[in-house]
């Protein structure tokens, strides 16, 4: 799972500090913002498997950017809201249905549900690259059979 990598978005430097240090023990590549701003540039040139992000985040709201995100990827990279400030369940189920969320956690947080989470839906979009055949390797099966009915 070397190849993974993270982006941890939270304007709190304490927060971001001790979310990095969490996922530090894994194989994983950790990049880090600290604005919604910074953090969708470093999403656009770093092309993480996954981001973890405060929803309250200067310069763009943490449930714009995941809403960004999530259309421009079609869903394909998993965003995941880690919040201090909106809490209930009202705003897990916005933040999931409306904005695209993978999941939802309000802080304080349980640190190993969230690591499994993490991990599970990296494991997840691996298992899904594995499964999807090579772009090449269909072309030229089409274009054989292409031939194969010409002759």
């Amino acid at each position: 799972m070397s190849d993974q990598k993270i982006l941890i978005v939270d304007y709190d430097a304490k927060s971001l500090e001790s979310m990095v240090e969490l996922f530090s023990s894994y194989k994983l590549e950790i990049i880090t913002a600290a604005d919604g701003q910074e953090a969708y540039e470093k999403f656009k040139s770093e092309g993480p498997n996954l981001i973890v992000l405060e929803a309250m985040l200067p310069k763009l709201h943490g449930f714009d950017l995941t809403q960004k995100i999530s259309k421009e990827t079609r869903g394909s990279v998993p965003v995941i809201i880690v919040t201090g400030l909106y809490k209930g369940a009202q705003y897990k189920n916005e933040a999931i249905r409306s904005f695209g969320a993978a999941e939802y956690f309000e802080k304080p947080f349980d640190k190993e549900k969230l690591a499994k989470t993490v991990l599970s839906l990296l494991h997840d979009e691996m298992d899904i690259q594995e499964d999807l055949p090579d772009p090449e390797a269909v072309l030229k099966l089409l274009s054989d059979e292409d031939e194969s009915k010409d002759s």
